[in-house]
């Protein structure tokens, strides 16, 4: 390829976000020349790879997930050493819920059979370890890890631009991309902006979150039941003189909680003297005509938080609350494949993170570099992320 052709590209990476920030970071990092294009600013919060805090953990009901989240928190320590700062601050994890729970059965099995260490704590060694803080009705039991912590959103995908950057790729924002075709004179891929840019390149990714199933329905006629779901955020008041219980650097864990409800949260450490506690449920949304006000019940969260956290968490109401979204697959789980069809493996799509997809960005970021440089990633069990399981599964 001739180099000197400002617009040829080895790869091009579209959506700017933590998925497409980690690839493009790879990419370049191989030596590859990379094009890195968002259609909004870098950093904005319109998507959902922005905010204040996710969660670090490898307690999973799927067992595969669980040897992806420990290489991808090794993967964030590389990252952070490279760039020199810290995004994640590791904690102590807990997964809590009744002691019949399937989900919690789930869990145990995944640590087993991935040699996982893990720890289960009974109503009596709970109330010990966290005794004043944190209480589980009598017939609850808790999984206990030492992987788990948070990582900062927006610092994250900074630094995946800055580590591109650094080895070399270009980073343009404001740039929408409306078509992606091949071209048919010299090979390749054509990616074209609304504004007019023409880029060429031998591979493309596309990892545009919640717009993912909109782009790929207008380049290749395909549906991908990829669903944006508009979450809300919620932080609430710590009582007065008990912050330093629920703050991060001592051992109060990230923490997930399967009952009636599943609810999660964080440490307090983004807004001090407020804890991030989150109903894992949200409304269907078009991402391109978002709401942008709460829509959500919080009264069993509410009924959550008051039986949990023995009066030194405020109940009654969150303090603030943001709106951030998912892009959701019927089965939750990823889409990592190749497009097909007439671009065949020169189109690699990444998307569907469902939730649970930001602290596996680094893991993410190096097995879609594979799949676009080399045509396969070893050691990773991508059957689970095919768009063809939709077609063969229709429910």
């Amino acid at each position: 390829m001739d180099s000197s052709c400002s617009n040829d590209f080895d790869v091009i990476v579209i959506g700017g976000g933590v998925m497409g920030s980690s690839t493009a970071y790879q990419t370049a990092k191989r030596g590859h020349k990379t094009l890195l294009l968002e259609q909004f600013d870098f950093l904005h919060h319109r998507g959902s790879s922005h905010g204040e805090s996710r969660t670090m953990r490898a307690t999973y009901k799927k067992d595969f997930y669980t040897k992806m989240a420990v290489e991808s928190s090794k993967l964030w320590r590389e990252a952070e050493s490279e760039v020199g700062y810290s995004v994640y601050t590791g904690t102590d994890h807990l997964n809590m819920g009744p002691a019949g729970s399937a989900s919690l059965k789930a869990v145990i099995a995944s640590c087993e059979k991935n040699s996982f260490p893990y720890q289960i704590l009974d109503h009596g060694q709970f109330a010990n370890k966290f005794s004043g803080r944190l209480s589980i009705p009598e017939d609850w039991i808790a999984v206990y890890t030492e992987l788990g912590g948070v990582i900062k959103p927006t610092k994250a995908v900074s630094m995946f631009q800055a580590l591109a950057f650094q080895k070399g790729a270009v980073l343009r924002d404001n740039m929408e991309v409306k078509e992606i075709r091949r071209d048919e004179v010299k090979g390749g891929i054509v990616v074209c902006t609304t504004r007019g840019d023409k880029f060429w390149c031998r591979k493309c990714v596309v990892t545009a979150g919640a717009w993912t199933r909109k782009l790929v329905r207008s380049i290749a006629g395909l549906e991908l039941p990829i669903q944006p779901v508009d979450i809300t955020v919620c932080y609430w008041k710590i009582k007065e003189g008990h912050e330093e219980k629920y703050a991060i650097g001592g051992d109060f864990p990230t923490f997930s909680s399967y009952g009636d409800v599943h609810v999660y949260g964080t440490p307090s450490l983004e807004f001090p003297g407020l804890i991030k506690i989150i109903l894992d449920h949200g409304c269907q949304c078009d991402p391109d005509r978002r709401q942008w006000r709460p829509e959500l019940d919080l009264d069993s969260l509410k009924e959550w938080i008051k039986g949990r956290f023995q009066g030194l968490v405020d109940g009654c109401a969150p303090v603030s609350m943001q709106s951030c979204m998912y892009s959701m697959t019927p089965d939750e789980d990823y889409v990592i494949d190749f497009l097909g069809g007439e671009f065949r493996e020169d189109v690699v799509i990444g998307g569907g993170f469902s939730g649970h997809g930001f602290k596996m960005a680094p893991v993410v970021g190096k097995i879609l570099a594979d799949l676009a440089l080399t045509g396969h990633a070893d050691g990773v069990e991508l059957e689970h992320f095919r768009i063809g399981r939709f077609e063969e599964n229709p429910k």
